[in-house]
């Protein structure tokens, strides 16, 4: 169908794969300004250093929803893990892109000539045992699909285990991808520097994740608005209230770490400089600020600013992020990395095609509910036979 979306990301994907292509035919220099100095572009800045931190909703949810028993979310599981799985898949895969040996990724698996105590190894174990425990956990919705009941019941049966399992790695490679930059003590600003790095990472992490939810909710809610419940229709606005309220928790705890680490590393003397500028901008304008939208929000019980404010906190976790791996990374060389237009299209092309694959998982299987209970032997696609079975709570 030719729609304005299909018409854009189509012409993105196929001048995206092109480029690709020309990538791994004649190296990294032929599509990006990736150099000795700057080995680390906007392919690891922003698809995998965010994108990683974006796709931290699946862990947050599964951990509020399945451990501490908070029912209400339940509704929205799925399609957070199904987002996960996908962020996971797509950037992390894009790793390849940017590796100079492509054909290497696989020895910190194998462990061969491969630090076993670096960060970067266990980083490597983690994001493929992760993407394990999601598909695990979404596969109950696949077999939900194919109209397979004994393979959902053995499916539901491991997804316990995968879910404590998955919100165990996560927890420890969001903070291991920051942990990487604690590598580069002299290297990145000090406003950005500090030994508390990974856990600056796992704490935004968790608002990253929930902003994330918050503005696929806004999106859903426009583009599958038939696919939608009547249940998770009724109860969307608790809901958004509710991952706000998460989200400001999580904003509060980062602030005063930040707080603390600017006191401890005095480091008002690097204020007054167009670095320290840029730093306050990113400060107040995307961490205070949100902060105190939330708030108002959940003191008004409005959803629409929830919504706007999630899109606010979202802008500054990229600002954030590209600020450690590409801007203030090496802030004092007179000749600065800036991302190729070709790196900036591939990576357009790599949303896009994550877009194309969660578009289609969500038109064909039961994404928005939370049982589906299938009779066996009965074809899938006869609505006579499917049943299904909203949430209780």
């Amino acid at each position: 169908m030719l729609t304005p979306f299909n018409v854009i990301t189509g012409v993105i994907v196929l001048a995206g794969l092109v480029m690709i292509v020309i990538r791994f035919a004649y190296g990294l220099g032929a599509v990006s300004n990736l150099s000795q100095n700057y080995p680390w572009g906007i392919w690891i800045g922003f698809d995998v250093v965010t994108g990683v931190a974006f796709a931290g909703g699946a862990y947050v949810l599964c951990f509020v929803v399945h451990i501490l028993k908070f029912k209400k979310f339940e509704p929205i599981v799925r399609v957070t893990v199904l987002n996960g799985f996908l962020a996971y898949v797509f950037y992390a895969g894009a790793l390849l892109l940017d590796l100079g040996r492509p054909w290497n990724v696989i020895n910190p698996i194998i462990g061969n000539a491969f630090g076993l105590s670096s960060v970067l190894f266990l980083v490597a174990w983690h994001f493929l045992l992760y993407m394990i425990c999601e598909f695990l956990e979404f596969s109950p919705v696949v077999a939900e699909w194919l109209n397979w009941p004994k393979a959902r019941r053995i499916l539901m049966g491991l997804s316990t285990g995968a879910v404590i399992f998955g919100i165990t790695l996560s927890t420890l490679h969001q903070s291991g991808l920051g942990a990487l930059f604690l590598l580069a003590p002299t290297k990145i600003h000090p406003l950005w520097y500090s030994h508390n790095i990974p856990v600056m990472f796992f704490v935004s992490s968790i608002f990253a994740g929930l902003s994330m939810v918050m503005i696929e909710s806004f999106f859903t809610q426009k583009a599958f608005k038939d696919r939608i419940g009547h249940e998770l229709h009724a109860a969307h606005d608790s809901i958004l209230l509710g991952l706000g309220k998460g989200a400001v928790g999580a904003l509060f705890a980062y602030i005063f770490i930040k707080l603390i680490d600017f006191v401890h590393y005095k480091q008002w003397v690097h204020l007054n400089t167009p670095m320290g500028y840029w730093y306050l901008f990113e400060i107040v304008g995307f961490v205070v600020l949100p902060t105190a939208l939330f708030l108002q929000a959940i003191r008004t019980r409005n959803p629409k600013l929830v919504q706007f404010t999630a899109f606010l906190t979202a802008a500054g976790v990229i600002l954030n992020r590209l600020n450690v791996s590409v801007i203030a990374f090496k802030w004092y060389e007179t000749v600065r990395y800036y991302p190729s237009w070709m790196e900036i299209w591939v990576t357009l092309t790599i949303i896009s095609m994550e877009l194309w694959v969660f578009r289609w998982v969500i038109n064909r299987m039961p994404v928005f509910v939370e049982t589906h209970e299938v009779v066996e032997g009965q074809p899938a696609e006869d609505a006579d036979v499917i049943t299904w079975k909203a949430s209780d709570s």
